[in-house]
């Protein structure tokens, strides 16, 4: 006799189907199976797992450009995290992952010094690369007078992700290099850190980012 098929195996499932989906930048299956994960989590009240959830359902909408979706679930797993007392490195990885969002969408009173004192006060090591990565991304994009600030935040990022080995995450490092020297009008320093990119993903088997990364490579290499 088959055993029940409880919610929590489901969750285990849809979270884990969901996961790599995400990772193999396959985004509207990750959706798909993250917001099955995300019904669980509610039906269960399993608040830990349901913040990391959100999280990845946040960079999911991140990536699609539709950054309100994204703040509305990163303000979700922030608020998880803080009901079930996730240690504060956990919350700084997630407010930072919200104010990129805000600073897409054009909300632009993003506090700097804020962010700064967030990095610092990170304790867990494995956050380095991906807290580096979001702040290299917000001073990108909050105007035009941030991108030596940004470019020294990304090669913290790289030599975080390197160091730790956190392979996917320094690829997206790489791709975020290619887009700032894009706009330096370095059209060959970004081909090369494109193509870096390229590599790791085609390694991990991420062919979702692999596909976008390639079509990126492409529009570089006719810009000239």
């Amino acid at each position: 006799m088959l055993e029940k098929v409880t919610y929590s195996d489901r969750l285990l499932a849809y979270t884990s189907h969901g996961y790599s989906c995400w990772y193999k930048g396959l985004l509207d299956e990750a959706e798909q199976y993250l917001l099955q994960a995300d019904d669980y989590c509610n039906r269960i009240n399993l608040y830990s797992w349901g913040s990391w959830v959100n999280i990845v359902l946040g960079e999911v909408y991140f990536y699609r450009g539709e950054y309100q979706k994204c703040q509305e679930f990163y303000s979700k797993s922030i608020s998880l995290a803080e009901r079930v007392r996730f240690r504060r490195s956990f919350t700084i990885y997630m407010e930072l992952g919200l104010a990129r969002a805000k600073m897409l969408n054009y909300e632009k009173d993003i506090d700097l010094e804020s962010l700064y004192r967030h990095a610092a006060e990170n304790k867990l090591k494995q956050f380095d690369g991906w807290i580096s990565r979001d702040i290299a991304e917000i001073l990108l994009n909050i105007d035009g007078r941030h991108m030596p600030e940004a470019e020294e935040w990304i090669k913290k990022a790289i030599e975080a992700d390197t160091r730790n080995r956190t392979m996917m995450y320094l690829g997206w490092d790489y791709a975020l290099y290619a887009d700032l020297l894009k706009r330096k009008g370095d059209l060959p320093g970004a081909r090369e850190k494109l193509g870096m990119a390229i590599e790791i993903y085609r390694e991990c088997g991420a062919d979702g980012w692999l596909k976008k990364a390639q079509q990126d490579l492409a529009e570089l290499q006719k810009a000239g």
